[in-house]
């Protein structure tokens, strides 16, 4: 069981995604006007889904103003498919989106993907490319210096990390990572691999390479 918050707009929506997670087990708080929503509520929950186009306050708004406040996953719902609308949300501190429309069965997969990851228990640390991974925490540091990564980035970093020399799609990364192996979207990869690299590039190193036509390695 966990405590889901949904945030859109459209009654209609807020009432199809309570109805699917509260069959799995979950406790679904909905809203349609998060301007009214006190920000101290957001820390109790274990995973937000949030609409991108609302009329009061925009998702991409919302995240950046609750990103600091809270730890839990945030997956965007959203009908845009741009590039640039997927580079910011991501870039903002979400960890996935889900496009409209959706249907049950992916929807119930891609919660309980992120909900089984938050929950996963891992009890060590290593180095590799100049960089500390405390996995404990699940953080990731430089010259004791904390790398800013989010908890999706972090994820693919010490997946590639931790097999460091193998090539793997961008396929495999994301069910690895997110455990849903439907109609998951890759481009979710891409995007969240060009952040690591930004973030990586401004301490000098470039462990992840790409090998074109295969997907991604960590190289020593």
């Amino acid at each position: 069981m966990a405590y889901i918050l949904a945030i859109d707009d459209e009654e209609g929506i807020l009432s199809i995604i309570k109805n699917a997670l509260a069959k799995e087990g979950h406790i679904v708080t909905t809203i349609s006007n998060p301007t009214n929503f006190q920000k101290d509520q957001y820390i109790k929950y274990d995973l937000i889904l949030l609409d991108v186009m609302m009329p009061e306050i925009d998702g991409f708004s919302l995240c950046k103003e609750i990103r600091n406040l809270v730890d839990c996953p945030i997956i965007f719902l959203t009908a845009k498919t741009m590039e640039q609308d997927i580079v910011m949300g991501l870039s903002i501190g979400g960890d996935d989106y889900i496009s409209k429309p959706f249907g049950i069965g992916e929807l119930r997969a891609r919660v309980a993907a992120h909900l089984r990851r938050e929950h996963r228990e891992k009890q060590n640390a290593f180095s590799i490319s100049d960089v500390k991974f405390n996995i404990t925490a699940k953080e990731v540091y430089h010259n004791d210096e904390l790398i800013p990564f989010t908890k999706s980035e972090y994820s693919i970093c010490e997946y590639l990390a931790t097999n460091h020399g193998q090539v793997f799609s961008k396929e495999k990364i994301y069910e690895s990572i997110f455990g849903f192996d439907g109609n998951s979207d890759t481009s979710a990869i891409v995007e969240h691999i060009k952040n690591i690299r930004s973030k990586l590039k401004k301490i000098g190193i470039t462990p992840i390479e790409t090998v074109w036509g295969i997907g991604y390695k960590w190289k020593e």
